[in-house]
């Protein structure tokens, strides 16, 4: 063993540049999203990145600890643009600066030849580092901007190698970029289901208008099945301790979420990509109640255009708002499931030319 690392010493090759099997080269890649659906679009492009160098930059989130465990991580600061608009700005910059220190160890750290990134802020200081000492920059727009770019979009554009993006509407609006339209139905048999509803929140922020209004339904005789409640950490309700079919967690291992999916008849959601297409693949009823901007729950109404897209497909039910949450729930159960995922055979193909065609910078 020694003399084979001396002997790759000597011929100046690092780890990442060793042969693997087939002599293909592995590339040193970061993969950089923030630690929702961001994240989870990472998950779908992994057999892209896996036989590489790869590691993970994003905020900490369950399904980023989750990927953690089985890859090299670092974790950032979170910080949104978006606070400013939410009467946080001094939140935003001292996450900002705290972000920007780890993001310079990081880049400095790793010096990787390519980024791939799906944003958001959390991770804009990296994709710029990691740009500025020479790496590849491929931004990913996400698949939740199906008509106009994101801010972080807007922002990482023009220092971007090459940019892709998911949907036609946004690919008129900017014409140089690859686009790649994901969404698929899916054939084949529904999981078997149990008389089981699952509520979240989702990986990264509170939503206590949604618990509130889950528990209201309960209340009410609308779920009279075995409920699952993920409330997110903080939340601000006091949870029923009398009620013996009723599962109330702060957090879910990505795992065991998965696992939840395959028996849950219906899924009750706030409106993020990842959370919809997670259940949408197991074949569950779903019902997407989104974030409003104007009451302080997310940093834009980006959910509403998610909400939109997904219900013109045929996919889900929508509740505007807690009032309409019971009727929503009953539409669900009243229609034929579907089944539908993102498909990226085609982006992932385009990536492995890209990574194929790498070498290190001088």
């Amino acid at each position: 063993m020694r003399m084979v690392q001396s002997a790759r010493r000597e011929i100046g090759l690092s780890a990442s540049e060793q042969p693997t099997k087939g002599n293909a080269r592995r590339v040193k890649i970061c993969l950089a999203a923030s630690g929702g659906g961001h994240l989870r679009q990472m998950t779908d492009i992994q057999k892209v990145w896996e036989p590489h160098d790869a590691f993970i930059v994003s905020e900490r989130s369950i399904l980023a600890e989750t990927l953690a465990r089985k890859h090299r991580a670092h974790f950032v600061q979170h910080y949104a643009f978006g606070q400013i608009g939410l009467g946080k700005p001094f939140v935003m910059l001292s996450g900002m600066v705290r972000n920007f220190c780890q993001s310079i160890r990081i880049a400095v750290k790793e010096r990787p030849e390519i980024v791939i990134t799906t944003g958001a802020a959390a991770v804009f200081w990296t994709c710029m580092f990691c740009r500025l000492l020479g790496a590849r920059l491929i931004v990913i727009e996400s698949f939740a901007r199906f008509d106009g770019p994101s801010v972080f979009g807007r922002l990482i554009k023009r220092f971007a190698s090459d940019l892709v993006v998911q949907s036609s509407a946004l690919k008129a609006k900017w014409p140089d970029a690859h686009m790649f339209d994901p969404f698929r139905m899916l054939a084949g048999e529904r999981p078997l289901k149990q008389p089981l509803v699952f509520a979240t929140v989702g990986a990264t922020l509170p939503f206590d208008r949604l618990v509130d209004a889950v528990l209201d339904a309960r209340q009410k005789g609308a779920i009279p099945e075995r409920l699952v409640l993920q409330t997110g950490t903080g939340c601000a309700f006091a949870l029923p301790k009398d009620d013996a079919g009723l599962t109330c967690v702060e957090t879910l291992d990505f795992d065991d979420l998965q696992a939840l999916l395959v028996d849950a008849e219906l899924v009750i959601a706030h409106a993020g990509t990842g959370s919809l297409i997670t259940a949408l693949r197991q074949g569950c009823r779903v019902v997407a109640m989104p974030r409003l901007h104007s009451k302080g729950e997310v940093y834009d109404d980006h959910q509403l255009e998610i909400v939109e897209a997904f219900q013109q497909r045929g996919l889900i039910e929508y509740a505007a708002d807690e009032n309409e949450l019971i009727s929503a729930i009953e539409r669900a159960r009243a229609r034929t499931p579907v089944m539908a995922t993102t498909e990226p055979k085609a982006l992932s193909e385009w990536l492995e030319t890209q990574i194929a065609a790498t070498v290190r910078p001088g």
